[in-house]
């Protein structure tokens, strides 16, 4: 979009093509100014000093230079006139909202039509971008025909990022061993949850491969977060309110550490949208809130565990031998049914970061 005119009384005031006006403050024209004086292209590193920077910064003049696709500014101090390509503009042409995938999801319930690809056609990178649109929507993908071994862990994660380090190591498997210092190593029912409350950075995607299954029982269980947020907060904005501000601490605590965090099981970005969904009933660390917080936060755990847990809201399926599910730990929540027998599985997780650089969604 170029640029039909500009002001520069007051802000740098441009008009565009299409009618649409925008303002640009002049300490922010000259913080980011994109010239090799201000701006390493190579490393993407802003070089200005912006502490240095006058804040009463005033351009001297402003040129409006190949049919509007530049602006040309001469700042005050500055030996020569720095480039704004209308590309860089037009980006930047309003203040926008903090970014989230919020906005691109599907809210699904028990009868959600899995998102399915094949492991082997994930070398193909329509395929590949198939694989990523899903776990923006749904939240989750249904991956068959892995290999059952650990690479098929490896190969899945690469495709979002790479495999995270935690305490319990990078690609892990498991299988019910009474021994083991977590919930998820019993044959027992797992009620829904999400994982690494206990971290200040929780997982962004957990990647679940089915390398054993002679049990009778053990479904896998996800259920969209997002989508029982949103019924709370239709239906009752009163607790919807205290699960967004009343902190819960998560806890972890075994094999010689003890890791602690806290965040509302309902966490909103800047713009008051829904970021992350973080319950973890087995997780939860005591807490002592004053008395009337303590009772918002049992109404709140009453009403939207119990949605949690309700069949109508639950997609079930029994994994198979070479069956993965890859899911969002930021919106979904997982868990699986009581099992008799032999089920074993391996797994890994991502960083929320590495998986949003992987959808795009920070160009």
């Amino acid at each position: 979009m170029n640029i039909e005119s500009v002001c520069f009384e007051h802000t740098l005031d441009v008009v565009w093509a299409s009618g649409e006006v925008s303002h640009y403050s002049f300490m922010w024209l000259r913080d980011n100014a994109r010239d090799e004086r201000s701006f390493d292209a190579r490393t993407h590193q802003r070089e200005v000093f912006t502490a240095s920077l006058d804040s009463n910064i005033k351009p001297l003049f402003v040129e409006r230079r190949n049919a509007g696709a530049l602006l040309s500014i001469q700042w005050e101090l500055d030996c020569s006139p720095i480039e704004y390509t209308s590309t860089f503009l037009y980006r930047y042409r309003q203040p926008f909202k903090t970014q989230t995938i919020r906005g691109t999801s599907t809210l699904w319930d028990r009868d959600v039509e899995p998102p399915v690809v094949d492991y082997p056609s994930l070398s193909d990178s329509t395929q590949t971008d198939q694989f990523l649109t899903s776990m923006i929507e749904f939240g989750f993908v249904l991956v068959r025909g892995c290999p059952t071994d650990l690479s098929s862990v490896n190969a899945l994660a690469e495709q979002l990022g790479y495999v995270r380090e935690t305490i319990f190591g990078g690609v892990w498997s498991f299988e019910a061993d009474e021994a083991m210092a977590d919930s998820a190593y019993t044959p027992r029912e797992l009620r829904p949850h999400t994982d690494g409350s206990y971290s200040l950075d929780a997982p962004g995607v957990q990647i679940l491969l089915c390398l054993e299954q002679s049990a009778s029982g053990g479904e896998s269980i996800l259920v969209d977060g997002f989508a029982i947020a949103d019924k709370v907060r239709r239906e009752h904005p009163e607790i919807y309110k205290y699960l967004c501000h009343i902190e819960v601490e998560g806890m972890y605590q075994g094999d010689g550490v003890t890791l602690l965090a806290r965040r509302p099981i309902l966490r909103l970005n800047a713009s008051g949208e829904l970021e992350q969904v973080t319950f973890n009933n087995y997780d939860r660390n005591v807490m002592r809130l004053a008395d009337d917080q303590m009772q918002q936060l049992y109404d709140g755990i009453r009403l939207i565990d119990g949605l949690f847990n309700d069949p109508q809201y639950q997609w079930r399926h029994q994994l198979q031998a070479g069956e993965a599910i890859v899911l969002d730990n930021w919106r979904l929540l997982h868990g699986r049914s009581a099992y008799v027998g032999s089920r074993k599985l391996a797994g890994a997780y991502v960083n929320r970061e590495d998986f949003i650089s992987r959808l795009g969604l920070n160009d």
